[in-house]
């Protein structure tokens, strides 16, 4: 499970996985099921570019096997904003991610890395980091053709696929998806592996309960939304960092924190070496709705501002915790 290459690697019998190290930002990975004359793809990628070189290095396995049917686990955008570049499949996903898919869309990430500076130095540079790679331009999602809630069982060239809807977790509709006759399963950013989780809808329960159900499938293989290849020791990985953080923002949303001090205040511990720290304010603002009923929604500018702010002060060297404020 270390092989943490770019592109194409076989995970069970007929199943692939197409990896983007470093797993960061926009940089998701993908997976192929090939049957008999027909095959499932889970997932796009962030822009057109990068989904069709995926296409490309999975021709000598679908030319003989095209795909039919693509799953889009759920709505951000380096999970679907490359649907139009597969124009003759059925793209399935779940009927609440179909609901959301679109509303951060490719113009608006544009505009972001074309207008950050004008709003924050410090944001210009974390979205020239996050974002600046991708070409959004000329980019119309395709939207999905089925959609479906609870579960959903595919028939790929004689092999079964089954979907089950998780979310609302990490999404308003996360969607696993589980190759049982290979001991497979797609994770959809479900799970970050080596990476923190960022929260954007919850309730955080629902989240971990979809940790668990990964680990009662007990896959031999787990391909994550990002990073590398796992099984379900990454899956217990993930799950501790959740129902810590679900643990220690609880506690200061009872003493009357702010969502933002909240995040601040919280040592990292075991979990500071994960990639992209700043995204726990993120995940403390959806929970801070669902535990402070007051609690406005912030807009997706002022919560990438937070981030980048938070992530710029460790690396000056200067502790998270008691820092609420930016520089």
């Amino acid at each position: 499970m270390s092989d943490y290459r770019h592109g194409l690697h076989e995970v069970g019998d007929g199943v692939h996985a197409w990896l983007q190290p470093d797993g960061g930002w926009g940089l998701s990975n993908a997976g192929l099921v090939a049957g008999d004359g027909a095959s499932l793809l889970v997932d796009t990628l962030f822009d057109l570019r990068l989904t069709q070189e995926m296409l490309d290095g999975m021709r000598h396995l679908t030319a003989a096997a095209p795909i039919g049917t693509v799953v889009n686990t759920h709505a951000n955008g380096d999970h679907c904003y490359g649907n139009s570049l597969v124009p003759e499949a059925r793209i399935v996903a779940s009927e609440a991610a179909a609901e959301e898919m679109g509303e951060v869309g490719p113009a608006r990430l544009a505009s972001l890395v074309t207008n950050a500076a004008q709003v924050d130095p410090v944001l210009d540079s974390w979205v020239q980091a996050a974002f600046g790679p991708y070409d959004f331009d000329g980019i119309e999602v395709r939207p999905p053709t089925e959609t479906f809630s609870g579960a959903l069982a595919l028939e790929v060239g004689g092999r079964r696929v089954e979907l089950h809807e998780v979310g609302p977790a990490h999404t308003a509709g996360d969607v696993i998806a589980h190759v049982p006759d290979a001991g497979v399963v797609f994770t959809g950013d479900i799970l970050f592996h080596r990476g923190t989780p960022v929260m954007w809808s919850g309730p955080i329960e629902n989240w971990i309960a979809a940790c668990d159900r990964i680990t009662e499938l007990a896959p031999a293989a787990v391909v994550p939304g990002h990073g590398p290849l796992t099984d379900v020791d990454g899956v217990a990985e993930s799950r501790a960092y959740l129902a810590y953080v679900r643990d220690e923002v609880a506690a200061r949303a009872e003493a009357g924190m702010g969502y933002l001090e909240a995040a601040y205040d919280i040592e990292l511990g075991e979990f500071a070496d994960l990639e992209a720290p700043g995204r726990i304010v993120v995940t403390a603002h959806a929970m801070y709705r669902t535990l402070v009923p007051a609690e406005p929604a912030t807009d997706v500018v002022t919560l990438f501002t937070q981030m980048a702010h938070y992530e710029a002060q460790l690396r000056a060297g200067r502790p998270a915790a008691g820092a609420s404020g930016f520089d």
